[in-house]
């Protein structure tokens, strides 16, 4: 039985809040995280959330199983300075949470936990791992503009105090992998690639974003932006050094500043955007009230996704975008299987929303005629054997 957002999840989030912390952290030093973390802690008024015997969630970005020195997962050391600091406030219960971009069960999540280090942090800082309840719970959200039925994962829905720990990265489909984006793995395992069949449109997409984040309402949210990915992100990129640890209440302010650190133009990011237009995200930097300052931290060459070089056509009106998708479909970059790295392991063609990928001979194969340009293969190779293409026409240099 459905319930609704109200009945289900009673916290509260206060997207008017403009605050953003952030510290310079050239390090994964547990004394330094300590320091940065309490530091933003305090400022933000984490004690406002915590009473003595709550429930606290962590959610980390765990999109794929890889370690942490890939930055392609939150780094665990991040996740045990907020098991700390939520801990000296007198929280109950501290559990990890997340759902991966593949199948949601025990065995899948066990193995990211432990390849990406969370399965030693909470050992080490006592925090539990939800490694046995599997369930999620669906949820009407009568005040979305877009999607109003989610299912998510029971943690999440039951937790007195939620909270949001991202990794900075690019994200071929959405511009920019943040606080936002990294609310998507509140949804269970294989419900994801049904959103990106059910909006294939970018715009769509990250509308259904906006409102999933209105629903879940982290009351805290952090971004690792010390080792971040750049290039094919979430999972395709390469690791890029900017140094920095992001605090905030708000996720869409806090993106703002991630856009900011590795100069993106937060208005061509649509969730960006479309929070802008609901009242939720400031329109500018200057809008946001920075704790800290981003001077010296700025990466102005940090290499954006090929999937961006069509971005324009996404910008169109909608009475012009019907024909814009066809100029789109012969222009924009897609995903190219490079055969020699595929070990046919099939987990492009379980994240593929359209099911448009098959496996022969432990190869995968592409039907382009049923692609719709979501990169859930790309994202969800283990080995990195799935590339994005672009046409020889936009073969720039995505530095500048």
């Amino acid at each position: 039985m459905e319930q609704t957002a109200a009945a289900a999840i009673s916290r509260t989030t206060d997207f008017s809040d403009r605050r953003v912390c952030v510290s310079p952290c050239d390090s994964y030093d547990i004394d330094r995280l300590d320091a940065i973390i309490e530091e933003q802690c305090s400022l933000l008024g984490l004690s406002d959330y915590i009473t003595p015997g709550c429930s606290v969630v962590i959610k980390p970005n765990l999109v794929i199983k890889r370690r942490p020195e890939e930055a392609t997962t939150t780094h665990p050391e991040v996740v045990a300075a907020v098991i700390r600091a939520v801990k000296r406030r007198g929280a109950g219960s501290v559990t990890i949470a997340e759902s991966s971009g593949g199948l949601y069960n025990k065995s899948v999540m066990s193995g990211i936990y432990n390849t990406c280090g969370i399965t030693e942090v909470c050992r080490r800082e006592g925090a539990e791992l939800n490694t046995t309840d599997f369930t999620s719970i669906p949820l009407t959200h009568p005040d979305a503009l877009l999607c109003h039925q989610f299912g998510v994962i029971t943690p999440i829905v039951g937790a007195d105090v939620f909270i949001n720990i991202a990794k900075l990265k690019t994200h071929c489909m959405t511009g920019l992998s943040g606080a936002v984006k990294n609310l998507f793995g509140c949804m269970p395992g294989l419900s994801k690639p049904e959103m990106h069949c059910q909006y294939p449109d970018k715009s769509d997409f990250q509308q259904m974003l906006v409102d999933l984040c209105t629903l879940v309402r982290p009351q805290l949210s952090f971004i690792d932006a010390i080792d971040c990915m750049e290039g094919d992100g979430p999972s395709g990129g390469t690791p890029r050094f900017v140094g920095a640890v992001i605090g905030g209440r708000n996720p869409f302010a806090m993106d703002i500043v991630a856009c900011a650190l590795i100069n993106m133009d937060p208005r061509k990011v649509f969730m960006l955007r479309h929070g802008m237009l609901r009242g939720l995200c400031p329109a500018s930097l200057e809008e946001v009230e920075m704790h800290g300052s981003i001077d010296g931290l700025v990466v102005s060459d940090f290499r954006q996704p090929r999937s961006k070089d069509t971005d324009f056509l996404d910008f169109l009106p909608k009475f012009l975008r019907p024909l814009g998708r066809k100029v789109e479909g012969k222009l924009s970059p897609r995903p190219v299987i490079k055969k020699k790295k595929c070990i046919g392991c099939g987990k492009c063609a379980e994240s593929c929303p359209q099911h448009t990928i098959t496996v022969a001979n432990k190869k995968a194969d592409i039907d382009y005629s049923q692609c719709i340009k979501c990169y859930c293969c790309h994202e969800m190779c283990p080995v990195k054997a799935i590339d994005v293409k672009r046409k020889f026409i936009f073969n720039y240099d995505r530095k500048k």
